[in-house]
């Protein structure tokens, strides 16, 4: 006798394979308004400021300034993601690139403030907050020493501005046919994009740039936010089980695990927070971990090099420039300190000593989270700006 249950029809997909599904939909229309925003950003800056950007950004031509430009921006947003996308598109608008680029390297040291927040939660226990804080603080530290390294190369001899500007001339200018020929991002957002700087220019002069602006960072915080939320959703899991296989098992599969994870999620954060309460609970010594936390700033490029794709037209070819510089300064850094074992341990040992202060005297880490990420870069442009 059949079984009623048979007569049921039954889905052949997966209770949770529609919901998925749903999601992944939601994912890919949150990326094409991240492009929208971005492509808004551009024209309002355009609109705002015409052909005025590099003197209206003229403070910021001392590259320390535009450093700690990126640094407090990135520390109170608290996403280099939406940092970055924000100035791809203001390079779109006319920003110059020579400015834009130490903005992108301060943007680095910005987003670690959150998994240095997060080893406070372990303050209560001495040796759990010493091997958190230190987890957490590597990653400053290799940041700050990347910084070291290559902002005096840069100023000196423009070295990642040559090699982007080569790679993106190639890309989108160079040969008989070019990715830029085709100007598919700027059909697919013209009707988004064209209503809304229709709608804003009802506004009066420089207010209509300054308007389109607004929403177009509006539109980058919220479509990164969700965008992050969704994909935690849909890969936390999974990235959790190649933080777990590939830690231990040699530097760069901590390297590639981490820049993995980090695409996986679209957040750097998210990524180097993972690590902090394993770092704490002692499940991983903080050798290990190093190698995930410094790929996680290579994966983190993949949302600039996104926005990038929004921008047609002439300066095409500067929003990928400066999306390949965020590209190109990650993997540098990390193939020369790591690669060199002098510089490599450094990081380590500031990491370990600042951690021991910190243990002793809570007051420590509560002076270097103000005092790099907020004090000190506030004051600097405070100067530089009276001055």
């Amino acid at each position: 006798m059949a079984n009623p249950a048979d007569t049921i029809p039954r889905s052949s997909a997966a209770p949770g394979e529609s919901g998925n599904g749903l999601q992944w939909l939601a994912v890919i229309g949150l990326i094409y308004l991240l492009i929208c925003a971005v492509s808004l950003i551009g024209g309002g800056f355009k609109m705002a400021v015409g052909d005025q950007a590099s003197q209206l950004f003229a403070f910021a031509s001392n590259p320390f300034v535009g450093l700690m430009i990126g640094i407090v921006a990135t520390a109170l947003i608290q996403s280099s993601s939406t940092v970055s996308s924000l100035i791809v598109g203001m390079v779109a608008g006319g920003l110059p690139v020579t400015i834009a680029i130490p903005m992108i390297m301060g943007s680095n040291v910005g987003t670690t403030l959150t998994n240095t927040l997060v080893s406070l939660g372990h303050i209560r226990s001495k040796e759990e907050f010493h091997r958190a804080f230190s987890a957490a603080t590597v990653h400053d530290f290799f940041n700050l020493l990347a910084i070291l390294i290559f902002l005096p190369l840069e100023m000196m001899f423009g070295l990642l501005n040559q090699v982007a500007g080569a790679l993106s001339t190639m890309l989108v200018g160079g040969g008989s046919y070019s990715i830029s020929d085709a100007d598919f991002m700027d059909m697919a957002t013209a009707p988004v994009v064209g209503t809304l700087e229709d709608v804003m220019t009802m506004l009066p002069g420089v207010f209509a740039g300054l308007a389109t602006i607004a929403v177009g960072l509006a539109l980058i915080f919220l479509s990164i936010r969700y965008i992050g939320s969704l994909l935690k959703r849909l890969m936390i899991g999974r990235a959790k089980a190649i933080l777990h296989s590939a830690i231990g098992r040699g530097p760069l599969a901590g390297i590639g695990s981490g820049t993995l994870v980090t695409m996986l999620v679209q957040s750097s954060s998210t990524t180097t927070s993972l690590m902090v309460p394993l770092a704490g609970s002692g499940a991983f010594t903080l050798r290990q971990i190093y190698p995930f936390v410094i790929g996680a700033n290579i994966g983190t490029t993949i949302t600039a090099l996104l926005a990038a794709t929004a921008v047609g037209g002439a300066v095409a070819t500067y929003a990928l420039q400066i999306a390949l510089v965020h590209v190109l300064f990650n993997v540098f850094a990390v193939a020369l300190i790591f690669g060199v074992p002098m510089l490599r341990n450094l990081p380590l040992q500031g990491a370990e000593w600042l951690a021991s202060l910190a243990a002793k005297r809570k007051l420590f880490a509560a002076l270097w989270v103000l005092g790099v990420f907020l004090v000190l870069p506030m004051l600097l442009i405070g100067i530089t700006i009276i001055m």
